[in-house]
């Protein structure tokens, strides 16, 4: 029996936890919230500053004269195009061209990337490698890994290492943290400006003391899956075993996704004139130039009026739940015939709407498209209005932008 493992950052962190409750990240432990309510995190993140322990990603150094030209075989998006001091959000995909995982992969120098995972995937490219210039380590348990997330993520991190004031977005550079050399990127999960640390396991509660400290006056505090859940709902980003299921361990089609489908169309550049080649491309350059995608992945609004009288008529107050939906609905059009569904639901406290993350015929996909969202009131079904609509759907101009002194 494999043991649960803990992060570098737990020893500290579990201090701050109150609710002792915690989910198992691929075998390590992960907190579902730190305080009886995940709103008050989820806030912290939006209107001032919030930290993430994302240790447990997989995390994997490349290196060699052919590293470059094994992540340029393996992953959807040209990693050639990244620069050292760069980092490429970016998937990987099976032979028929159906995503497996996602990662972040950053470029130090011409032969030495670190790329994360969700789940395991050193075998894969091991096996990829076979015969190139080029060795890959497992470095999870040496790293961990601290998101600072929110508006005031910035300033925070500049009382620490100045080198936060102007680094640009997915962009990093290596700082010292109390007295600590770290990996600082412009990188995150919850779609508002954020930083991400990569730090020596044995210097972690060192360098996270460092950042609760400087953060103290903006009111820092951890915040947990629960809360991370709403987050990334409302900066559209996908999840595995959420929005997809890895292609390798699907139990049949319908439960995989090409990256088209997935929303990653804009990683394909090169793929449809044949002129870039991965794992995967062939079968994903037939299914652009045919024109045969099952599905479009789209935001969807719920008609706040609608969902009002349906509750109000059966006698109840209209819910508005932060907590996402544990499970898929199903998108009608108006004939009510089943034409997608929703992935992922929930309401954005920041936003004041039901927001989904949604899969519809790619006809359908186009923002302003009215469509119904199936639901149950007192055990019945009915729908409810929605609207497709552009992602992400919270997508603050601090997330992106340069810093502007006072």
């Amino acid at each position: 029996m494999t043991p649960v493992r803990t992060t570098p950052f737990h020893p500290r962190l579990s201090e701050l936890n109150d609710q002792g409750l915690y989910t198992h990240w691929q075998d390590t432990l992960s907190p579902l919230r730190y305080s009886h309510a995940p709103k008050h995190e989820y806030f912290a993140v939006r209107n001032s500053v919030g930290v993430f322990d994302t240790s447990p990603l997989y995390k994997y150094v490349v290196t060699g004269p052919d590293a470059e030209r094994l992540l340029a075989g393996a992953l959807v998006r040209d990693v050639r195009t990244c620069k050292p001091g760069q980092a490429h959000y970016t998937a990987w995909c099976d032979d028929r061209g159906r995503v497996m995982h996602d990662g972040v992969v950053f470029r130090h120098s011409a032969d030495e990337f670190f790329l994360t995972a969700a789940r395991p995937a050193l075998s894969w490219f091991q096996e990829l490698g076979s015969g190139m210039r080029v060795e890959l380590e497992d470095v999870t348990e040496g790293y961990g890994m601290l998101a600072v997330q929110g508006p005031r993520s910035r300033t925070v991190l500049m009382e620490l290492a100045p080198e936060a004031e102007t680094l640009g977005y997915f962009d990093h550079v290596p700082v010292k943290i109390a007295d600590t050399a770290v990996t600082l990127s412009r990188t995150g999960y919850t779609g508002d400006l954020g930083f991400e640390l990569t730090v020596p396991e044995d210097r972690a509660v060192e360098v996270l003391d460092a950042v609760l400290e400087a953060g103290r006056p903006h009111s820092i505090r951890p915040f947990g899956e629960e809360a991370l859940m709403t987050l990334r709902i409302e900066a559209g980003l996908p999840l595995i075993d959420i929005e997809w299921h890895d292609a390798r361990l699907a139990m049949s089609d319908a439960d995989t996704v090409t990256p088209k489908e997935l929303g990653f169309g804009w990683m394909l550049r090169g793929v449809r004139d044949g002129s870039r080649r991965f794992v995967g491309s062939e079968a994903i350059r037939r299914e652009l130039v045919d024109g045969t995608s099952r599905w479009a992945t789209t935001g969807v609004v719920v008609d706040w009026a609608d969902w009002d009288r349906l509750y109000r008529d059966a006698g109840h107050f209209p819910p508005k739940s932060e907590h996402p939906l544990p499970y898929e609905s199903m998108i009608l059009d108006a004939d009510r015939s089943e034409v997608g569904y929703c992935t992922s639901f929930v309401y954005s406290p920041v936003l004041q709407r039901h927001i989904g993350i949604a899969r519809v015929r790619p006809d359908l996909a186009a923002a302003g498209t009215e469509l119904r969202l199936e639901l149950a009131v007192d055990h019945h079904n009915t729908t409810v209005r929605i609207e497709t609509t552009t992602m992400p759907f919270f997508d603050p101009p601090r997330k992106k932008e340069q810093w502007k002194k006072a």
